[in-house]
């Protein structure tokens, strides 16, 4: 049976595997950087860690409830900007130079995916790439000697994480305005079966993620079928709240 609503897509999303990123540079440069007994080194992974696995975790949750699903992106972003502020404080701490968004440096490492595509002739991008693929195109910067050059280094990546967590989360969002949660969904699903049962045809409704809403009045619709007139035989969605409302959609 297929699934009513697509969930744990995750290891494909651009968003997660720049997570992973984040989350093992971050590993590798408390391993390095960070005194062991401080406070700072376990807050700092955990941080990395929260971000990639929330969003791991809210592409499963998908599955049966929107809502789960973005509050769970919500706190990997929220994680990530925690990780983005400790490493802002560890550079200001000891000193050491922030680099400007509008660097060469920045530049450099936000680039990587474009100079990548360019050099595939535009056929793929990173998403195809296993981690280690994907983590030797930043080896250069994320296993420098400089603790200044890795920190900046993660700090783009994390800015960029950030923005694509922000696009998720909107689109999430959009959804949910749209085309209502996981239990809405059901609902309509199941009385679009329950209408073609009824009225004895063969055939399937419109998969449940098309269900169409109400143009009049937003509620979920059923498929029907004319039983006189000069559409009589001929399936339509017709609204949930008939006889109050009549809007109608054709199939």
């Amino acid at each position: 049976m297929k699934k009513l609503r697509p969930s744990g897509r995750y290891r494909k999303a651009a968003s997660f595997q720049t997570a992973t990123l984040i989350y093992d540079a971050t590993y590798w440069f408390c391993e390095k950087f960070i005194d062991p007994g401080s406070r700072t080194l376990d807050q700092m992974i955990q941080a990395a860690r929260s971000g990639r696995q929330n969003i791991a975790e809210g592409s499963r949750a998908a599955a049966t409830s929107s809502q789960t699903e973005l509050r769970l992106v919500n706190v990997a972003r929220s994680s990530l900007e925690e990780l983005l502020l400790d490493y802002e404080d560890y550079l200001r701490h000891r000193h050491l130079r922030q680099w400007a968004s509008s660097s060469a440096e920045s530049s450099a490492v936000r680039e990587v995916p474009q100079r990548f595509k360019r050099d595939r002739s535009a056929q793929s991008d990173l998403t195809e790439l296993i981690d280690q693929e994907r983590w030797a195109l930043y080896a250069f910067w994320l296993e420098h000697e400089s603790a200044e050059v890795r920190a900046n280094a993660i700090i783009c990546l994390i800015h960029q994480a950030n923005y694509l967590l922000d696009r998720q989360i909107a689109s999430l969002e959009a959804a949910f305005v749209e085309e209502g949660g996981y239990s809405e969904q059901l609902a309509a699903a199941r009385l679009a079966e329950r209408e073609r049962k009824r009225n004895g045809t063969s055939r399937h409704p419109t998969p449940a993620g098309a269900i169409p809403s109400c143009p009049q009045c937003g509620s979920p619709m059923v498929l029907r079928t004319a039983r006189a007139g000069k559409n009589e035989g001929q399936q339509f969605w017709g609204c949930t709240g008939y006889p109050e409302c009549r809007g109608v959609v054709k199939v």
